[in-house]
């Protein structure tokens, strides 16, 4: 029995997109701050596991998938957008810059829990201010690590992309699947 630690609906169309289909949903409410100096690599890890932790108790014998996403820009991590302000925020950081998203999974069965961290560097074109009031007009940035969706409108803002695709949308698939196999009986 699979466990989503997610209520991310893009994490949930990417597993079935491979067709694995969890037998349940169970969102971990893990504290998301960052703390004090902390890298973004660690702060991915640590937030998969920490979603892994709070999720696995309540499955026992189940296998557990839990998944954090993180943009960051040099050593900045860059918020989940929740206003328009923090969108146009993070959009002006992004504008004509390269930057990493870093994929954190986490997976636990049979109380072993094993972790992959992904990084794809993605490169925005300059945006203009039009271009980003359009997409801030959009909404949908709302509730996504750095303020964009890369399946969505601003698909068009990406000149150049290094690594796992699907990484940018929510959840490594190659790395995913080999975390699931090894965690199957």
């Amino acid at each position: 029995m699979l466990v989503l630690a997610s209520a991310s609906p893009r994490r949930l169309d990417l597993l079935r997109q491979i067709g694995v289909e969890p037998a349940a949903i169970d969102p971990a409410d893990a504290d998301e701050t960052p703390h004090p100096a902390e890298l973004p690599r660690l702060y991915a890890l640590r937030m998969a596991r920490a979603k892994l932790a709070v999720v696995a108790p309540r499955h026992p014998g189940a296998t557990v998938l839990a998944a954090d996403s993180v943009v960051a820009v040099g050593r900045r991590i860059l918020p989940k957008a929740e206003t328009e302000e923090d969108a146009r925020r993070c959009l002006a950081l992004l504008s004509g810059r390269r930057h990493r998203v870093l994929g954190a999974v986490a997976v636990g069965s049979a109380g072993r829990v094993s972790t992959r961290l992904v990084e794809t560097v993605v490169r925005f074109k300059r945006l203009e201010r039009s271009e980003v009031e359009d997409y801030v007009g959009s909404g949908e940035w709302r509730g996504k690590a750095g303020g964009y969706a890369i399946q969505g409108r601003a698909a068009v803002f990406v000149a150049f992309l290094s690594g796992s695709y699907s990484n940018v949308v929510g959840l490594p698939l190659f790395e995913t699947a080999a975390l699931l196999r090894t965690a199957a009986p």
